[in-house]
């Protein structure tokens, strides 16, 4: 019951915005079809968004404008447009069946390509109001990776790359993936100072499935994340816990400079190990049982300091302090999942499995996964049970977890087998440098709403060979909760974010519209491509056949969004 009345409660905050998203791009597709069918003297007799009763309505000249209930679509109902039925000859100058083949090509294509232009119009108007995007600012680097090695280190802002300056950082990454195996100068701004380093991008298998290129040039432990300012306490007797400070805190400020990461926070560690106290402000709540709406609460923490931390690092003080990074501790556990069935307990941090000393949440879930290898591709292979060891308010409690095997979604769009007991780390990223892109000049907010169309019709119609090709999970397609969910969200962000997902929506109805389905206006196109191609049209029969596959198969892919809506939802 709780579920349904959250439902309800959540589907009325998406109504509002999926209402004004998808009646824009309705609006917009018909009124492709109306202006070329006006243009070619086709009598419209109802221009309608929405299908079934007619909630609104009124007529102007042979046209009957209507608002009807159920807004899923919209259509555009031309005299003539039934090919069985019989107009008389004074009326086939105003009839969409009798017009050339080449006329009704172009009624028929003006939907799909407004969808297209009202894309580079929606994409122009982000580029002209501004929208945020990743800065070319580097996050954590580990020491054993390739850029570190270079000489790169976290809180670099890259300039440019090959003498080619970059913006942001979807700009530097493609100029790396486009110098695989050739050295190449990175200027970087460190600290105000700018230095110019060599790397030497290495050809690599591409992550990104959503790319025609297979492989690309690398730099191994080149990203932008950063690992927050959040802790953990490792005892109750530990030097930090008696002053106050609890695992699950979130460091907001260390003497009045304000941080976000765990980088930051151990430097303003060393940067104050001279005083005899440190004076922390704090978030607290995370790891609260009764904080489902995560609303955290202010704190103040003040740490007395170990005469012995004046020489030493921020690591050092923090590990004398007794506060540890908290990728090992637990954030949830998961309601009836093996962990819960083992005891497991939110804030614990896991000591060791099968014996093994554990250093980071990777080897954890790599030794899960490990426990399950053997087992076979079948669904009800059982995993190996795992002895995991878990240090809870200062003591070591020992117990037996079995993994169970799971269908999870990879981040290519792959779903994978793999084996989980129903755990995740407190471990969070801390927000990645953004700047504000924004074009004053109107000839570049154009170019820009143009190259942004043509690269989301460049993925949106990768997306479909990658699903064909099985290399992307059908269960990524999504329905009219999906669209529901995405408008709410980018509605509360703000207008940009609105105007870039009511974008690329246009731009799926514009690839969906042009598929050759019978019913669609692709398989329109096919029919009367077919006519002109051989002089006469195909047969009521063969057309009627086509039609009534084409609806069994539209409305089969909707009920398998809805489906995958749902899934989605409840899991």
């Amino acid at each position: 019951m709780e579920f349904i009345v959250n439902f309800l409660q959540n589907s009325v905050a998406y109504i509002v915005p999926m209402i004004v998203l998808l009646g824009l791009l309705i609006f917009v597709h018909e009124l492709g079809h109306f202006l070329v069918a006006k243009y070619y003297k086709v009598r419209v007799e109802v221009f309608s968004l929405g299908f079934g009763p007619k909630l609104f309505k009124f007529k102007r000249g042979d046209t009957v404008y209507a608002i009807s209930a159920i807004p899923l679509g919209g259509y555009v109902k031309m005299f003539g447009d039934d090919p069985t039925a019989d107009v008389a000859s004074e009326h086939r100058a105003y009839s969409f069946t009798h017009k050339p083949v080449g006329q009704r090509i172009a009624v028929v294509l003006a939907g799909p390509l407004m969808n297209l232009f009202f894309a580079i119009v929606l994409f122009t108007g982000v580029a002209a109001i501004g929208e945020q995007a990743l800065a070319p600012k580097l996050g954590d680097l580990e020491p054993t990776s390739a850029a570190y090695s270079a000489g790169l280190r976290a809180d670099d802002t890259v300039v440019s790359v090959a003498n080619e300056p970059v913006k942001t950082w979807d700009e530097m990454q493609k100029a790396i993936e486009k110098n695989a195996d050739r050295s190449v100068s990175l200027v970087v701004d460190r600290g105000g100072k700018q230095e110019t380093l060599q790397v030497t991008p290495k050809l690599a298998a591409n992550k990104n499935v959503l790319s025609w290129d297979r492989q690309v040039g690398e730099v191994d432990g080149l990203n932008y994340s950063s690992r927050a300012s959040i802790v953990g306490v490792a005892t109750p007797d530990a030097l930090a816990a008696k002053d106050g400070l609890k695992t699950g805190d979130i460091i907001k400020s260390v003497n009045g400079t304000e941080v976000t990461k765990w980088r930051e926070f151990v430097d303003q560690l060393a940067k104050n190990a001279s005083a005899s106290t440190i004076n922390l402000e704090v978030q607290r709540g995370v790891l609260d049982d009764n904080n489902t709406e995560m609303k955290l609460t202010d704190a103040k923490v003040t740490l007395n300091v170990p005469a012995t931390a004046k020489n030493q690092s921020g690591e050092e003080i923090a590990k004398s302090l007794g506060i540890e990074f908290p990728e090992l501790y637990l954030r949830t556990v998961v309601k009836d999942s093996p962990a819960e069935a083992a005891g497991l307990k939110k804030g614990d941090r896991i000591v060791s499995i099968n014996g093994q000393g554990m250093s980071s949440f990777e080897q954890v879930s790599n030794m899960i996964r490990a426990a399950g290898q053997t087992q076979g591709e079948a669904k009800d292979a059982k995993a190996s049970p795992l002895n995991v060891v878990v240090m809870r308010e200062g003591k070591e409690v020992a117990t037996t977890v079995a993994p169970n095997a799971q269908q999870r979604m990879n981040n290519n769009g792959r779903e994978e087998r793999r084996f989980e007991i129903g755990i995740s780390p407190l471990l969070v990223e801390a927000p990645p440098q953004t700047i504000q892109l924004a074009s004053s000049n109107p000839i570049e907010a154009l170019q820009r709403g143009v190259s942004q169309t043509v690269k989301w019709t460049n993925l949106t119609v990768l997306s479909f060979v990658r699903l064909f090709q099985n290399e992307v999970s059908p269960k990524n397609i999504g329905g009219f909760l999906s669209i529901g969910q995405m408008a709410k969200k980018s509605w509360q962000i703000g207008p940009s974010q609105f105007l870039n997902v009511m974008a690329i929506i246009s731009i799926n109805l514009f690839i969906l519209n042009l598929l050759p389905v019978p019913v669609l206006d692709g398989g329109h196109l096919v029919f009367y491509t077919i006519e002109a191609l051989r002089g006469a049209p195909l047969s009521m029969r063969k057309m009627e056949i086509a039609q009534q596959v084409g609806l069994v198969l539209l409305l089969g892919l909707m009920v398998f969004a809805l489906f995958n809506d749902f899934s989605r939802i409840l899991n």
